[in-house]
């Protein structure tokens, strides 16, 4: 299907921004400037440039315009429904050590369906609070095809047009459908520490797993939040 114009806009923008073209904190075009570009209207403009800002990419400066911005925007493992922004329940992120091929936990290898010893891609990053104190520990696991049709996959710095459309553009595969799981456990010695936690503090683990339009896992994202910051509302008809 055919991209509308201001998609095709965001999408030109999105692309330069991760190529360094826009560095965090380097103002974008102005919607006229990009109205004439493109031979556009400004009104088509200014929503190419809501999309990006929608995805976390640009924030608006009042009396600057649209500036790319310079903190990384996250969401929490889970919760990833069709239609929804990466900005939608996101905050700041710092990424966790270095990306690193590993094998995965027993239930993330069954997630991703796994052989016995298998490696995956592991990457760790710390959703913060808007103090900058600890919200949750994210540890996302991909396979090693997917890692070796995307090398960014294992590069420390932050992926601009979001690891999704990353990997979309690499590999041709996409999320069509996500399970997310549940269960709630004691704090890990490990997970206390990272998130300045006492070690016997009961967290909520949501173990989301994506999968393509093929039916096969893309990724298996592990969250794992502190019980008092643990929160989830679902409306639905009765």
């Amino acid at each position: 299907m055919a991209l509308l114009k201001y998609e095709e806009i965001a999408e030109s923008l999105r692309s330069r921004i991760a190529a360094g073209e826009f560095p965090p904190g380097t103002m974008l075009p102005s919607g006229r400037d990009l109205a004439e570009q493109w031979h556009v209207s400004r009104a088509t403009a200014v929503k190419a440039m809501d999309v990006l800002r929608g995805d976390g990419l640009v924030e608006a400066r009042q009396g600057a315009g649209f500036i790319v911005t310079e903190t990384p925007i996250g969401r929490p493992a889970g919760n990833r429904r069709s239609g929804s922004s990466r900005i939608t329940g996101g905050m700041p992120f710092t990424r966790i050590g270095i990306p690193d091929r590993t094998v995965p936990p027993p239930r993330v290898a069954a997630a991703l369906g796994l052989a016995t010893g298998a490696e995956a891609l592991r990457r760790i990053r710390m959703m913060r609070l808007p103090d900058g104190s600890p919200h949750s520990l994210a540890t996302a696991w991909f396979p090693t095809d997917i890692a070796d049709q995307a090398p960014r996959l294992e590069q420390n710095s932050p992926i601009a047009e979001g690891t999704t459309r990353y990997v979309r553009r690499l590999t041709g595969r996409f999320p069509t459908e996500g399970t997310d799981v549940t269960t709630v456990r004691q704090a890990t010695e490990h997970e206390a520490q990272q998130l300045n936690l006492e070690s016997r503090t009961a967290v909520a683990v949501v173990l989301h797993t994506a999968y393509d339009q093929n039916g096969h896992a893309l990724v298996c994202e592990e969250g794992v939040t502190p019980g008092p910051l643990w929160h989830h509302t679902e409306t639905y008809p009765m």
